[in-house]
């Protein structure tokens, strides 16, 4: 696999600006049951306590995060399907990011900012409610050793960290099933 230059993302800024703002769709669904390992899914379940079921998040957590709530700040890991789309040209590959939520919506501060709520297929009709949280999601370790240094740099440049191009933690604030394809929607402030 041939890892993108930052010369070539950044000529793809346009592109990812281009994110709908309002209403966008999730395009992949993943699930880390263990450190390292990915699944790809067409729906997964997101529960108030577990965030995604049979993902490893909570076995990640630390005691003392558990014990203050923090853990929750980061429950659901969410990126751009844009991004992801530039680093990779395969599923398989894009999952290795280690998100579980990837969507095709404008994911920057601006438009999402901390508290901001996405609904994820109908609340109504089964789909789920998330929370953007304060807590940073960055480029790691892993991170670059699947997309590069250059990717990683990238996404946590100043106008990568203002877009989100590295995503964003998120908890889950009403359970249900999420399904590739879903339509996800910002939430009226004023409504929470």
């Amino acid at each position: 696999m041939t890892l993108p230059s930052s010369a070539r993302l950044a000529e793809q800024m346009a592109h990812l600006r281009a994110a709908p703002s309002g209403i966008g769709t999730l395009d992949m669904v993943v699930r880390r049951p263990a450190n390292g390992k990915r699944e790809v899914m067409p729906e997964g379940i997101l529960d108030l306590e577990l965030g995604m079921v049979g993902d490893n998040w909570l076995e990640r957590a630390t005691s003392r995060a558990i014990a203050t709530g923090r853990h929750l700040d980061s429950q659901v890991n969410v990126t751009s399907w844009r991004m992801v789309g530039l680093l990779a040209a395969d599923d398989e590959t894009r999952a290795m990011a280690g998100d579980q939520l990837y969507v095709d919506l404008d994911i920057s501060h601006a438009n999402l900012p901390v508290g901001s709520r996405l609904a994820i297929g109908d609340p109504e009709d089964g789909g789920a409610i998330i929370e953007v949280t304060a807590k940073p999601h960055t480029g790691c370790k892993k991170f670059v050793r699947y997309f590069g240094r250059e990717a990683e740099r990238f996404v946590n440049s100043a106008e990568g960290k203002e877009l989100r191009l590295r995503g964003f933690n998120a908890r889950v604030v009403s359970a249900g099933v999420v399904r590739r394809g879903d339509t996800v929607r910002k939430i009226d402030d004023t409504l929470h």
